[in-house]
């Protein structure tokens, strides 16, 4: 199965084709700064991410191992890559719909902010 994806302008689009795993949702600081809350990631295979569209799409170095790909023309906040890594995750929100996923559990749920809960019940991780 392949699923499309992209950005609110369509300067960046996207291509996977493999599986993609359940998306987490992530409340650290740095997902909080790049979405104005917290991210929905959904990973899948790097080797089965094909861009289809890169015109405006720009990666910023978070940290040390990590990147962050984003359109430069809306905004849009499209994937977080570790580096060395096998595996590029593409924010749930940027994928056209339906996805057919379901939110899995919750990372760096001691690190959220102080203004929302988690009471989904679903498995919460204080890190990574």
């Amino acid at each position: 199965m392949t699923r499309r994806g992209g950005c609110l302008c369509g300067g960046v689009r996207y291509a996977i084709e493999g599986p993609v795993d359940a998306p987490v949702a992530c409340h650290c600081e740095q997902c909080a700064r790049t979405s104005g809350a917290f991210a929905m990631m959904a990973a899948c295979r790097s080797d089965d991410l094909k861009i289809e569209a890169s015109e405006t799409l720009a990666w910023f170095q978070s940290s040390e191992t990590v990147r962050r790909g984003f359109c430069t023309r809306c905004g849009g906040n499209l994937f977080w890559k570790a580096e060395p890594g096998a595996e590029t995750y593409v924010t749930a929100g940027t994928l056209d719909r339906p996805t057919g996923l379901r939110l899995a559990s919750h990372i760096f749920a001691a690190s959220k902010p102080d203004y929302y809960d988690l009471t989904d019940g679903l498995p919460q991780k204080p890190e990574w």
